[in-house]
């Protein structure tokens, strides 16, 4: 629910102004107007204390795939749009699908298209979902758009978890090598530390080097908790300025390691969107700019945006990617083939195939490969560590 300003005129000729809590502008509309008022204006109340309070997306990924799925499934059911809505709204979990399907069952009984519906919701439903359902609309093809959206989306949702599991596993261990290193120097160090100035002996180097490291820690831990917090306040920042997130995107294609597996990521991405689209008789080059827009990595996006020029000229869709460094062969080559053969979205479809499958070999690899590089830099850490203890130690029992 949303909360609306409006400015309205009562039959005795008052100008009123209010406020009213409803689903979204149109409901709000209709229910003033019931009211028997002349609506003059009414706008959505942006201040935060109108606003209903949400963390991250209203909608989960996990939520929105098998919604579209279910969807699909009941639409080739045979049942009637109004009735898979009003079905789908009444088993989803989710409070804010529930209340926007709702909303959708009512405008669609009263004869405005699915598609135009769904683009009062944009938090809910992605662009790319609101035009293809136009072109089913259009086509008359409506249950085969939706299965192909829920292939899509399960594809999208599959690749992103085996990004997110490869990423997730080294950030996780990194943390907790930092969070014992922390206790060791805190804690422990600074204990056999007092034990061995009370001696009066002379130190090893290795020793003397992690004994002022835990004094400077204890310290000036501080410093440590900056960097974190400019990571999680001001890299978010970066990313909505133009430039900076272009360049946090190349950086993120020429990673070593996880660069080329990110770079498949978003190649499979790409392909997928455009043989989508493409199948579902989108125009060519309204196909390229929304999967322009879609595909998440702005160094991918401006070479399509060249693309579209070049097929705006005459030319071919693979000039713009032949020579540079995202783009392999493969895929340079499988679109020429997929244009002259006139089967592009086959072609393509192809090649997202075989960018999941290797996703997911990748994901596999890249596990299997950084797993034993962070124990090993783990065990590094902590052998460091208790050889700085034990050395002087034996020093001592020597002496004695």
């Amino acid at each position: 629910m949303a909360t609306y300003a409006y400015k309205a005129k009562t039959h005795e000729g008052k100008i009123i102004k209010g406020k009213l809590d409803s689903v979204n502008k149109r409901s709000a509309l209709n229910e003033l107007s019931q009211m028997n008022l002349i609506v003059f204006n009414v706008e959505p109340l942006n201040s935060l204390l109108h606003k209903d309070i949400t963390l991250g997306s209203p909608l989960k990924q996990k939520d929105f795939v098998l919604f579209l799925r279910q969807f699909s499934t009941l639409m080739q059911a045979g049942l009637l749009l109004v009735d898979s809505v009003d079905l789908l709204a009444e088993q989803t979990d989710s409070k804010p699908l529930k209340e926007a399907l709702e909303q959708l069952s009512t405008e669609v009984k009263e004869g405005v298209a699915m598609s135009v519906a769904m683009k009062q919701y944009p938090k809910l439903f992605p662009e790319l979902l609101i035009q293809m359902i136009h072109t089913g609309e259009v086509s008359g093809q409506l249950e085969d758009v939706l299965d192909r959206m829920a292939t899509y989306y399960e594809k999208q949702f599959r690749i992103k978890q085996k990004v997110s599991t490869a990423l997730t596993y080294p950030i996780v261990i990194a943390s907790f090598a930092m969070i014992i290193t922390i206790f060791l120097m805190v804690f422990i160090v600074p204990i056999f530390g007092d034990m061995f100035t009370s001696f009066g002996e002379e130190l090893p180097l290795i020793t003397k080097v992690v004994l002022s490291m835990s004094e400077f820690i204890q310290r000036y831990w501080w410093l440590l908790i900056i960097p974190i917090v400019m990571l999680v306040l001001v890299f978010p920042q970066f990313k909505k300025y133009e430039k900076t997130a272009r360049i946090l995107d190349e950086l993120s294609l020429k990673m070593p390691i996880i660069g080329p597996f990110i770079q498949k990521a978003v190649l499979a991405r790409m392909t997928q969107t455009l043989s989508s689209l493409i199948n579902s008789s989108v125009p060519i080059l309204e196909a390229v700019e929304v999967t322009s827009e879609v595909v998440g990595n702005r160094v991918v996006k401006e070479v399509l945006v060249k693309s579209r020029s070049s097929l705006e000229k005459g030319e071919s869709l693979a000039k713009p990617m032949e020579g540079h460094w995202v783009f392999p062969p493969l895929i340079i080559q499988m679109i020429r083939v997929g244009e002259s053969s006139g089967a592009l979205d086959e072609m393509l479809k192809r090649v997202a195939d075989i960018y999941d499958q290797e996703v997911e070999e990748a994901s596999d690899k890249l596990q299997s490969l950084i797993e034993p590089i962070m124990i090993i830099l783990l065990a590094f850490i902590v052998g460091f560590i208790v050889l700085s203890i034990v050395i002087p130690m034996f020093s001592l029992f020597e002496a004695f």
